[in-house]
C-alpha cells in the first residue's frame, strides 16, 4: 500500500519490544506494516511470533538490547516506528498495593530501557500499551519520566485508557494506549463499536467440549481437566453468569468461609455471561479457580481456542505445532498478549497520522 507516490507502507520499518507471541505485531501486519523484528526474553514465544508474522524473533532481555542493535534494524527506512507492551506485573491490580517506587528498581527496568532506546535512537513514531494504573504518576513517577522524555525529545504525545470492547474485542479489558510522534499531533482513532461483541457472538458456535477434552478437528479447542471437587463446584454453579454464592458450604474453599473471602465469591469460580463480553483474559484464563472463566453453560473452564478468540486472535493463528500444545504455556502466552484487534486499532491510528503528514 502507498501512503503517497513517494512512500510505501511496506517500506516503513516497525520493531516490537516485549513482543510475546505477536498480538500487537499481527495487528500492524494486518494493516500492511512491515514489522522487521520482535524482541522478547521468552524463547517459547518464537514459534508463534515468527510463524504468523513472517518476522524475526530476537531472543533477548531488553536490558541486553542495545541502541546500536535497534538502529541496525531500521537501516534504510523512511520512517522508524517503535512499539511495545512493557511487562505490566509491577502495575497490575494484584501487585500495585505492594509496589513502592524506587529509582532504577529492577521491576521498572523495562520501562527505563524503553526510555533509553527512544532517547538514543529517536524513532519517528512510538506506541506503548500497558495497564491503566501506570498512568497514575503519583504512584508511578516512571510514567511521568517516560512522558517528559518524549516531550524533551521532540515528540507530540497522547495517551488514554480505553475499553477494548469498544473496539470490537469480545472482552472487558481496559488498557492504557500511548502514541507519540516527531511528525506532529497523533491520537487513537474513535471507538468503533457502540454495542459490544459478546461471549455468545464469539464462541457459541464452537463444538461442545468436556473438561480435559480435546476437539480432534481443532487441537487448540481443549479444556483443562477438573478435579472431582471442581466438577462438583461447576455443576453447582448456575448457568449463564452464576458464581460460588450458590454453593453449599461443603463446596467452599476454607478461605471463602472467612469474612475476607466473601468478596471473591462473585468473581472466582464463576461462569461467563452469554450476552456480555468476556472478563479480562489473564495468564491463568483457562483455569476455573482463577476468575470468572467457567463456560456459560458447559461444565468446564474455557478452552485455549475460546481464550484466543476473546483475545481476537484469528482462527489461523498458530501457537505451536500439533505435538507441542501445552495448556499452561499457551494460556500464559495468550493472557500476556495484546489483543490483535487493539493492535489493528493502533495501526490504523498510526497509518491515518502518516497519511495526514505526508499529504501536507
Amino acid at each position: 500500500m502507498s501512503i503517497n507516490n513517494s512512500l510505501k507502507l511496506e517500506d516503513i520499518k516497525v520493531v516490537d519490544l516485549f513482543c510475546g507471541i505477536g498480538g500487537l505485531t499481527h495487528g500492524l501486519v494486518l494493516e500492511g506494516f512491515n514489522v522487521v523484528a520482535g524482541i522478547d526474553n521468552d524463547e517459547s514465544c518464537r514459534y508463534a511470533f515468527e510463524k504468523n508474522n513472517g518476522s524475526k524473533f530476537i531472543h533477548k532481555d531488553i536490558s541486553d538490547f542495545s541502541p546500536a542493535e535497534l538502529k541496525k534494524l531500521y537501516k534504510e527506512t523512511p520512517l522508524k516506528i517503535l512499539i511495545g507492551c512493557a511487562p505490566c506485573q509491577p502495575f497490575s491490580s494484584l501487585n500495585k498495593r505492594k509496589s513502592t517506587f524506587k529509582k532504577r528498581d529492577n521491576q521498572w527496568e523495562p520501562l527505563y530501557r524503553f526510555i533509553e532506546l527512544i532517547k538514543k535512537v529517536k524513532p519517528d513514531i512510538v506506541s506503548m500499551e500497558n495497564v491503566p494504573d501506570l498512568s497514575n504518576t503519583k504512584k508511578y513517577p516512571v510514567f511521568d519520566q517516560f512522558i517528559n522524555t518524549l516531550h524533551s525529545s521532540g515528540y507530540q504525545v497522547s495517551y488514554k485508557t480505553v475499553d477494548v470492547s469498544k473496539y470490537g474485542v469480545p472482552q472487558k479489558r481496559k488498557r492504557l494506549v500511548l502514541l507519540a510522534s516527531r511528525l506532529g499531533e497523533i491520537s487513537l482513532i474513535p471507538e468503533t463499536h457502540g454495542e459490544p461483541v459478546t461471549v455468545r457472538d464469539a464462541i457459541s458456535k464452537l463444538p461442545r467440549l468436556r473438561d480435559g477434552g480435546v476437539n480432534t478437528n481443532d487441537l487448540l479447542h481443549r479444556a483443562s481437566k477438573l478435579s472431582d471437587l471442581n466438577k462438583k463446584r461447576i455443576k453447582a454453579t448456575p448457568k449463564n453468569g452464576g458464581n460460588a454464592k450458590s454453593w453449599s458450604k461443603d463446596l467452599l474453599p476454607d478461605c471463602y468461609k472467612r469474612k475476607s473471602g466473601k468478596t471473591f465469591m462473585s468473581s472466582v469460580y464463576g461462569r461467563m455471561k452469554w450476552d456480555e463480553p468476556a472478563p479480562t483474559m489473564t495468564t491463568h484464563c483457562v483455569s476455573l479457580g482463577t476468575g470468572r472463566y467457567g463456560h456459560p453453560t458447559q461444565n468446564r473452564a474455557i478452552s485455549l481456542r475460546e481464550a484466543a478468540i476473546f483475545q481476537s486472535f484469528p482462527d489461523y493463528y498458530e501457537f505451536g505445532d500439533s505435538q507441542n500444545i501445552s495448556i499452561t504455556r499457551i494460556s500464559k502466552q495468550i493472557g500476556n498478549a495484546v489483543p490483535v484487534l487493539l493492535g489493528q486499532i493502533i495501526a490504523k491510528s498510526i497509518k491515518q497520522h502518516i497519511e495526514v503528514f505526508f499529504d501536507k
